[in-house]
């Protein structure tokens, strides 16, 4: 069993704020290193997948998601969410990673090489500050009507609690896509709402067909060039190209995406570029943003382009931030 560091005030060489699979192959490179490390996070350890869709199969083939070089062994050509949380975990045992989970990083005092990470829980004093927190926990809000009534989610997890129920799934890429068809699958009556002229061509190409092909047959319904107007108990407001439409829905799947922690990162002192993927400002040579002593890693080094960095490509910024860490 995994045994946070449960001190309220500690001291480490560097502190990794995000205990994904980024995070931790960050921390296991800055402790192999001989550097101390502790890694933190506002929920579980990886708590990104928890949040996945149940057997959600990765696109990525296994050799593809290690950390740590530890062997990533399944049956599968391609693992599966569950899969993935039992690795992980594994991996984070085997390297007596200390962790502080549940605990919610607010910001960042001090100075360069006499930092405080200030938490809910208390301080954590460190040379270094490790960034590695995703994009998952920040949806894209619609910003209409009725977004936050209880039938509404930004979170798909799986259909069968939907059998025999009318849901609408805003969005046009994979989350979209996968949540549609399989809400048809499990008796569900799916329409689908595209603000686009078509699905996604980043669909992936095993799912787009199939997508297009239950459109095709009237078993999903699709709205193209569609956006939604307001949100209410059991029907949808929208504005088509044929004028407004009012559509009848059980329960809502706004999967329009996600973004960084806009708000943390600006409390750890990290700035922005002026481009539209609102870029966290970083060094792309070392990670090292506006703050020295801070870095970025992973999928939030990218800004609103949240498709740029995954785990597969993602993993590799660990090697370079420890490696610049210890100065070699």
């Amino acid at each position: 069993m995994l045994t946070p560091d449960s001190s309220l005030t500690t001291a480490f060489d560097a502190v990794v704020i995000g205990a994904g699979p980024v995070g931790l192959a960050c921390a296991i490179e800055i402790q192999r290193r001989g550097l101390s490390v502790v890694v933190v996070d506002k929920g579980a350890l990886v708590n990104s997948l928890i949040g996945y869709p149940t057997n959600m199969e990765f696109f990525s083939t296994p050799e593809l998601l290690e950390i740590g070089g530890h062997p990533f062994v399944t049956a599968n050509y391609k693992p599966h969410r569950e899969e993935g949380l039992d690795y992980y975990q594994r991996v984070a045992r085997a390297e007596q990673l200390p962790l502080r989970l549940y605990e919610r990083v607010l910001r960042l005092d001090g100075e360069p090489a006499q930092y405080r990470v200030v938490t809910d829980k208390g301080e954590i004093r460190a040379r270094y500050v490790v960034v590695a927190t995703g994009f998952y926990d920040v949806p894209v809000k619609l910003n209409v009507p009725g977004e936050e009534l209880p039938h509404v989610s930004h979170y798909y997890k799986e259909p069968y609690q939907h059998a025999g129920q009318r849901v609408l799934v805003v969005g046009a890429k994979n989350s979209a896509a996968k949540a549609a068809l399989a809400l048809t699958r499990a008796g569900a009556q799916a329409t689908l709402v595209v603000r686009g002229a078509e699905v996604s061509a980043s669909v992936k190409y095993w799912i787009r067909p199939d997508l297009l092909n239950r459109i095709a047959e009237g078993r999903i319904t699709a709205h193209f060039q569609t956006t939604v107007q307001a949100i209410r108990a059991t029907e949808v407001d929208l504005l088509t190209p044929a004028g407004p439409l009012t559509v009848p829905a059980d329960y809502v799947y706004a999967l329009t995406g996600y973004r960084p922690d806009y708000a943390l990162l600006a409390a750890l002192g990290i700035g922005t570029q002026p481009d539209a993927a609102c870029t966290p400002t970083y060094n792309p040579d070392t990670f090292e943003t506006n703050r020295p002593g801070v870095y970025l890693a992973g999928t939030v080094c990218g800004g609103l382009n949240t498709s740029r960095w995954f785990i597969e490509n993602g993993r590799h910024h660990a090697r370079v931030i420890a490696g610049h860490l210890a100065g070699q």
